[in-house]
């Protein structure tokens, strides 16, 4: 945990990471939950095989290193054991992760009501009731928009992903954006531009192909068929992990929140938002390089 940042909850461990030998062709994809982890993680592991039928098996070729459910020695022994280029997932912002100099950092985000409002359905779809007092399943009191605004950063409340931790994901990766290993992508972006989107993780990974062989990569990657395949592209998929795999692609859309929050909800996410973000970080932090295009 040298020069790291702790970041220790019911769900996830960074400390794990100490287990992880890192090597330096290996791919991390780091976000806050719900933030397009799954699709970033799919894009990889089809740019790795080229093969758009490839059976992705996320949880088990590309693990979730932070997450407890696992025992660690046997995460870190497959790991180790793995001859092919490695790629893991973590939600752990930048700060609480080993940086490797040669390893490729993908982070991800998304617009934080969307990411909130998709976990909201996330936490209803697996069989855990850790976060039960935050998401009650009846609120009409309006509780979990409190405690996504009230909620810490670190700690237990970083688990349940209230917004100081999706600003501090954000910030830590920010902070480390001009390194050429580092990179920032955006749910919105890669809706607005799948195939643009592949092609900077190509080259990113120095990996190419045939531009037909691509093509198929993309329309494998689209959220309409990774839905239609769910079990296939869900983490864990069929294996009941989740009460749906479908559910877990519920929509994929932006915008959630609109009609859904009170306007003195609204007024005090502006607030949090412009107190901790100057204006260009939140406009990206919402709606990606891509806005610019829609002024």
């Amino acid at each position: 945990m040298t020069n790291r940042k702790l970041y220790l909850g019911p769900l996830t461990d960074n400390r794990r990471w100490d287990m992880v030998d890192t090597r330096p062709d290996d791919v991390f994809v780091v976000t806050p939950p719900k933030c397009g982890t799954t699709w970033m993680q799919t894009i990889v592991a089809l740019l790795f095989s080229g093969d758009p039928e490839v059976e992705t098996e996320l949880s088990i070729r590309m693990p979730w290193v932070d997450i407890r459910i696992r025992e660690m020695p046997e995460v870190a022994e497959r790991l180790e054991a793995m001859s092919h280029r490695r790629s893991m997932k973590s939600h752990t912002p930048m700060d609480g992760l080993p940086l490797d100099d040669h390893a490729q950092y993908l982070c991800v985000f998304r617009h934080p009501l969307d990411a909130h409002f998709s976990y909201r359905k996330h936490v209803r779809n697996v069989p855990m009731s850790w976060f039960d007092h935050w998401y009650p399943e009846e609120d009409a009191d309006g509780i979990t928009f409190r405690r996504f605004l009230d909620g810490g950063a670190e700690g237990f409340d970083g688990d349940a992903m209230p917004l100081a931790h999706i600003i501090q994901h954000y910030k830590a990766a920010a902070a480390l954006a001009d390194r050429p290993n580092v990179s920032m992508f955006h749910y919105a972006d890669m809706s607005r531009d799948l195939p643009g989107i592949f092609a900077k993780v190509a080259e990113l990974l120095d990996i190419t192909h045939a531009p037909h062989v691509l093509d198929q990569l993309v329309q494998a990657a689209t959220f309409s068929n990774m839905k239609a395949n769910a079990e296939r592209f869900a983490p864990s998929g069929g294996k009941g992990f989740m009460k749906s795999d479908t559910a877990f692609f519920h929509s994929g859309s932006s915008g959630k929140w609109v009609g859904k929050l009170k306007d003195k909800e609204l007024s005090a996410y502006d607030a949090m938002m412009d107190t901790y973000l100057a204006p260009e970080e939140r406009a990206w932090l919402e709606y990606g390089a891509g806005m610019h295009a829609l002024n």
